[in-house]
């Protein structure tokens, strides 16, 4: 596989291949439209992709031998890129509402800690008193906001690159493929 140009001005992402084999995984047992795509195919089309201009229309060829194009399976390439890019922002979809799931849940868990320790800390105050209950007061106060922590970063950042992931996915799913006999 290479590259003949630059995917950002042209929007195509260009494959050569000496096989249709090399697309794909190869202990797969799916049917050919259902096929993972081969991981360093999936990560070149992602990283390409990434770089092209979201107003751009993204077109995919295919560069391959006359006798592979000829294939039966080669005019399905088109539509197991399609299906794997559409299963892939699927995927994406699913990790997000889990993450969001797992950041409500950890924020109900933060605000409770953070709850538990203020008032530890007004009784620490109150009870102990003195230098040793102002550094209670002040660790107590700290433990509360870091047990939310992992919500804050969820909900602030955590999202985003599962988000550009599956736009990049859904920009892919809907590309053009072109096979291209050499």
């Amino acid at each position: 596989m290479h590259d003949t140009h630059d995917p950002a001005v042209s929007g195509q992402i260009e494959l050569s291949v000496h096989d249709l084999g090399q697309l794909w995984q190869s202990l797969d047992p799916l049917p050919f439209r259902e096929r993972d795509l081969d991981q360093a195919v999936e990560e070149y089309l992602v990283a390409s992709a990434a770089d092209i201009a979201k107003s751009t229309a993204i077109e995919i060829i295919v560069r391959l031998p006359k006798a592979e194009a000829a294939r039966t399976e080669a005019g399905h390439v088109g539509d197991a890129i399609h299906n794997y890019f559409v299963y892939r922002a699927g995927v994406i979809d699913r990790e997000l509402r889990e993450l969001f799931r797992t950041g409500r849940l950890s924020l109900v868990v933060g605000l409770a800690v953070l709850a538990a320790c203020i008032v530890a800390a007004q009784i620490a105050v109150s009870l102990v008193g003195g230098q040793l209950g102002r550094f209670l007061e002040e660790g107590l106060i700290i433990l509360g906001w870091v047990a939310n922590w992992h919500p804050i970063q969820i909900f602030l950042y955590g999202w985003q690159p599962l988000t550009r992931r599956r736009h990049i996915y859904r920009r892919l799913a809907g590309a053009h493929v072109q096979l291209t006999p050499t």
